[in-house]
């Protein structure tokens, strides 16, 4: 028995604003829970580097909390300096890399392309494929027009010898009969 294929049916409008606020409500929900937990990671890791203040009543206990809050103070520095030298090596090693993939783009030259005598059927067909059959002769779809004789060619080509031409019309003779025959 063939599967049938699974039609899409367009979902009613009420059914889709439904799923939205179901959505936006789990959504809403996940939000809250990360918010309180982030929450409580703040709250922790506070209470495990700064400890509830208590201070000492006698001059001994109160230097000794001293020197303990200036130990404290300075691996805290330690730890700072060392993370800031991190984050500047880092951010150098980016911008060297910037550096380098703009150098590597500048540098790559594109090789140099033969020439290629190629027709332009034979460029179709590379384009295309064997399957089309393109032909470009452009010839076989042009016209053939006849070619009208105009009378003054006629005449230019039935003149002959140029001597004879000049002689005819040298003179008042020539003129005269040049004037009569155009009107």
């Amino acid at each position: 028995m063939p599967k049938k294929i699974h039609e899409k049916k367009k979902m009613s409008s009420s059914r889709k604003h439904n799923l939205k606020s179901l959505m936006l409500s789990i959504a809403k929900g996940l939000l809250e829970v990360e918010e309180r937990e982030r929450e409580e990671e703040r709250v922790r890791y506070m209470d495990e580097k700064c400890p509830s203040l208590s201070l000492p009543s006698g001059s001994q206990e109160m230097q000794e909390f001293c020197k303990k809050l200036h130990h404290q103070i300075d691996e805290l520095e330690e730890e700072r300096y060392d993370l800031e030298i991190k984050v500047t090596k880092c951010s150098k090693e980016i911008e060297d890399m910037k550096f380098k993939v703009i150098d590597l783009k500048g540098k790559f030259k594109k090789p140099a392309l033969k020439r290629v005598r190629m027709s332009a059927d034979a460029m179709l067909k590379a384009l295309l494929g064997s399957k089309h059959k393109v032909n470009m002769d452009l010839r076989a779809n042009l016209k053939q027009v006849k070619k009208e004789v105009k009378e003054e060619d006629k005449e230019m080509r039935d003149v002959g010898d140029w001597r004879k031409n000049v002689e005819d019309k040298a003179g008042m003779d020539g003129r005269k009969k040049m004037f009569e025959t155009e009107s």
